[in-house]
């Protein structure tokens, strides 16, 4: 489904260090700096691979790692992280962050009823977000439960070869 039949014309894109950056959709071959607009192009050719030609020079880029909505590129041979933002993830990560501290523990829990297949973390463990926590099987699908939060796992409920029901907690993590 393409962004423009559901309504959204602005993506943000946010820097490790939070930084934000919009950008609108269609994305045009164009990007302002200061009062300036200049002429950027994305080119790809077999002695060059992938690079952006802007002011006649050639910049290589390479995406390196790229899971859901988050980015690792080398520009240039330098390494940068982002992720990509609409305006409501974008407002959700502000409520969500301003709660945060109020929050001591998070659940996870399975998003349908399946298998686990296996348990990747354990009591003690420290895990980020984002980061796969079990990976259970529905539909003969395998599927990556992640951590929606950083923090210490306390309680793994979930057990190889178990069966779940929509709900049941999988891990128990200690927000940090």
């Amino acid at each position: 489904m393409g962004n423009d039949k559901i309504g959204i014309n602005k993506l943000y894109a946010l820097s490790s260090e939070k930084r934000k950056f919009s950008f609108s959709l269609p994305l045009k071959h164009k990007i302002r700096i200061g009062k300036r607009n200049y002429e950027v192009k994305l080119k790809a050719d077999e002695k060059y691979g992938t690079y952006i030609l802007w002011k006649n020079r050639k910049y290589p880029v390479e995406i390196i790692r790229s899971r859901q909505n988050k980015y690792e590129i080398l520009f240039n041979d330098i390494s940068y992280s982002f992720t990509v933002e609409t305006p409501f993830s974008l407002q959700r990560m502000k409520v969500l962050s301003s709660v945060k501290g109020k929050i001591e523990k998070e659940l996870v829990t399975a998003p349908m009823p399946g298998k686990i297949i296996d348990v990747l973390v354990r009591e003690g463990s420290s895990v980020l977000r984002g980061e796969p926590v079990v990976i259970l099987e529905a539909m003969k699908m395998q599927n990556e439960i992640q951590s929606p939060v950083n923090g210490i796992v306390t309680k793994v409920p979930a057990k190889a070869n178990n069966n779940v029901m929509k709900g049941d907690v999988l891990a128990e993590i200690k927000v940090e």
